[in-house]
């Protein structure tokens, strides 16, 4: 509610789609809380020593209110401002059906279709349909109690179309035995009872639609009437007395103070000391514990330090080691290059034609003279064939000039004969 109300003050730029979102989670978020416990006097003294107190004194002081917040001042804050009717449509029915209409046959049905289509819609919000889809059952059985003295537990079961009959006992025995819930449950007719038990009944009115008082309350109103008629009956006919009892119930209750004031006024020291001394262990207790706590987490950052720094050398013995060994093999690289180029140079490139200087620094010196070597003899054997063959032909050329040249100097003879 107060960061509702500071982006609305405060933050000028915020968009209609972010207001109706804030508005709707403050909606829902009202309307979650459970439905607060009535509670007598004697509880509301006893409520005041309670811890719990302090505790809401502080979280009202942190939000800068006057006293801690409740369900209903919640709930009138927010009808202040109007935020039902500024937050998403789907949500806008919800205020109305759960805080003011009283249709106990339709409410949580109603309820469950409309957070259903929330659930679909609006995922921001969904974190609270189910604490709404229990205070809807409560509601329910509030606005039940007031209509019927008897109803079956089947009945009850299909008016809430969510939830099992063994999960709505569960739901419901606690406001049952707070008394804020007039109602028992008879297995036997398996049927709940709502206000036929003459008990004491919670004096304060619960929130929300009502139609009329409940037979136990009207009862007590009866009661309460007839007491105030005969006091003031025994007032008129006898208030001499009237005045000697009282006088004698205040005699008595001084008596009775004077002899138990001591022991009293000792016990109730006794119990501050008891309380201070309590509340001093339990402060010392969480000394330790916060001191242990911290040992522990100073314990745990210096061997995470120790983990981390000598991971860290490890790390850059590795990469040293790593970093060697790539200079290293550079260095053999380089080498077995140059040896690669000298023996290149001695034997000649064709040999070595087609393969990549990757191919060439994988082969050992061994196995580039023998490939060197190999391509040498290849070529002489080449050369020797190749000889032949010029042999051969040459061979051929000269017979057969040989052949061409008989015939034509036999004739050039015997002409030259001829002439002689």
């Amino acid at each position: 509610m107060k960061h509702y109300q500071l982006v609305f003050d405060q933050k000028k730029t915020a968009t209609e789609e972010e207001k109706q979102m804030l508005a709707s989670s403050v909606l829902m978020a009202t309307l979650a809380i459970p439905l607060p416990s009535s509670m007598s006097e004697n509880e509301k003294y006893l409520d005041l020593q309670n811890s719990t107190k302090d505790k809401n004194m502080t979280l009202a002081s942190y939000l800068d209110l006057q006293h801690a917040p409740t369900r209903e001042t919640l709930i009138a804050d927010i009808v202040k401002h109007g935020i039902p009717g500024k937050v998403y449509p789907e949500l806008q029915p919800l205020f109305k059906i759960l805080e003011l209409d009283f249709q106990p046959l339709k409410l949580c049905s109603l309820v469950d279709n409309m957070l259903k289509e929330v659930e679909r819609l609006y995922s921001d919000v969904s974190a609270y349909t189910a604490d709404v889809r229990q205070v809807a059952v409560l509601r329910l059985m509030r606005q039940l109690a007031q209509v019927y003295e008897k109803i079956s537990i089947n009945k009850v079961v299909s008016l809430i179309p969510y939830i099992e009959p063994l999960e709505l006992e569960l739901l419901i025995i606690e406001p049952a035995k707070t008394l804020d819930l007039q109602l028992r449950i008879d297995h036997a007719t398996q049927t709940f009872i709502f206000g036929s038990t003459i008990q004491y009944q919670r004096e304060e009115t619960t929130s929300g639609p009502t139609v009329q008082q409940m037979p136990s309350e009207m009862f007590r109103n009866q009661l309460m009437s007839l007491y105030t008629a005969l006091n003031q009956s025994v007032d008129l006919i006898s208030p001499a007395m009237k005045k000697q009892a009282k006088d004698e119930m205040r005699h008595e209750a001084i008596s009775t103070y004077m002899k138990c004031y001591k022991r009293d006024h000792t016990n109730m020291i006794k119990r501050k000391e008891m309380i201070e001394n309590r509340k001093e262990y339990y402060e010392n207790l969480n000394t330790e514990k916060e001191r242990a706590e911290i040992q522990e987490r100073e314990k745990t950052r210096r061997e995470a330090e120790k983990a981390e720094t000598k991971r860290r050398d490890e790390e850059e013995k590795r990469r040293t080691e790593e970093r060697s060994a790539r200079e290293e093999k550079y260095k053999d690289k380089l080498l077995k290059l140059e040896k690669v180029k000298k023996l290149i140079e001695q034997l000649g490139e064709k040999p070595f034609e087609g393969l990549t200087e990757e191919e060439l620094l994988s082969m050992g010196e061994e196995e580039l003279l023998a490939r060197g070597i190999e391509h040498m003899s290849k070529e002489k054997d080449d050369l020797k064939n190749k000889m032949k063959q010029v042999e051969k032909r040459l061979d051929y050329y000269t017979r057969a000039q040989r052949l061409v040249e008989i015939p034509l100097l036999s004739r050039s003879g015997r002409r030259l004969r001829r002439k002689i």
